[in-house]
């Protein structure tokens, strides 16, 4: 499908993914909201997709909010305001649901919603310079929507000063919280980006899927029902095709074919 706000590129088993309104640093608008929903809930359908890469043209990874459409909001009822909001919370319930890794590559600035599309990347890599930011209170709002996903990452006590103080901070800051994974030097960016995706791809395919759905189905459980979920989903994978030619692989000193 041809968008008008997203590149999108396919290498092999990857898909890259590229923000693509540069004149307004990568801004969210409905549209660019709508088309990067479409992607997500797309990929459920590529069975040969193993990982995808999300960036932003331009100078800017996303500012968060495009200006036009903060001032359009700003005349919605309360109603359409809900609506308008639960499209926001649908694109990033998808992007966080998607069934492969996400890898994101930011530079410049994560900002707002920006940083909301940061805490739903499974890895992320940083250029060292880049500024992040809940920026939301500073305008009298509030990170609700990516607040889910935000905490997720960087846990109650960082969401209690970052929230309520709306402060930026830097890329060293960001990964001390376990907002993002790696910092790097621009010219090192892509590089790192490409030897996470060269990890990806050395897992077992059906493994990182079933990995990452674990996680979410882990995360608000505990005592006897963490136990058995998690009892049942070594089990299943252990007696998988893939998981059967993993141990063997690892036994017999050879690579897995799925690396082949």
């Amino acid at each position: 499908m041809d968008y008008q706000t997203l590149t999108i590129h396919r290498d092999g088993p990857v898909e890259y993914v590229t923000l693509n309104r540069p004149d307004v640093r990568n801004a969210f608008n409905p549209t660019l909201i709508a088309e990067l929903e479409d992607w997500a809930r797309s990929v459920g359908s590529c069975g040969d997709l193993r990982a995808a890469v999300l960036d932003g043209a331009g100078k800017v990874f996303s500012a968060g909010a495009d200006l036009d459409w903060m001032a359009e909001s700003a005349g919605y009822t309360c109603d359409r305001n809900v609506e308008d909001a639960k499209r926001m919370a649908a694109m990033f319930d998808a992007l966080d649901t998607l069934p492969v890794p996400l890898v994101g590559c930011v530079h410049g600035a994560a900002l707002g919603g920006g940083c909301g599309l940061v805490a739903v990347c499974d890895i992320v890599v940083a250029e060292e310079h880049t500024t992040f930011g809940f920026t939301e209170v500073k305008l009298g709002l509030l990170p609700a929507v990516i607040s889910p996903y935000a905490i997720a990452k960087i846990g109650r006590s960082a969401a209690r000063e970052l929230f309520l103080t709306g402060a930026r901070f830097p890329a060293s800051r960001a990964r001390e919280i376990g907002l993002i994974h790696a910092v790097t030097s621009s010219e090192q960016l892509h590089p790192t980006v490409g030897g996470y995706v060269r990890e990806l791809l050395a897992a077992g395919p059906e493994a990182a899927r079933a990995a990452k759905q674990m996680i979410r189905q882990v995360w608000p459980l505990a005592g006897d029902r963490v136990r058995d979920v998690t009892a049942e989903a070594i089990a299943a994978r252990r007696v998988s095709a893939e998981g059967q030619e993993g141990i063997h692989a690892f036994l017999e000193k050879r690579p897995p074919r799925w690396t082949e």
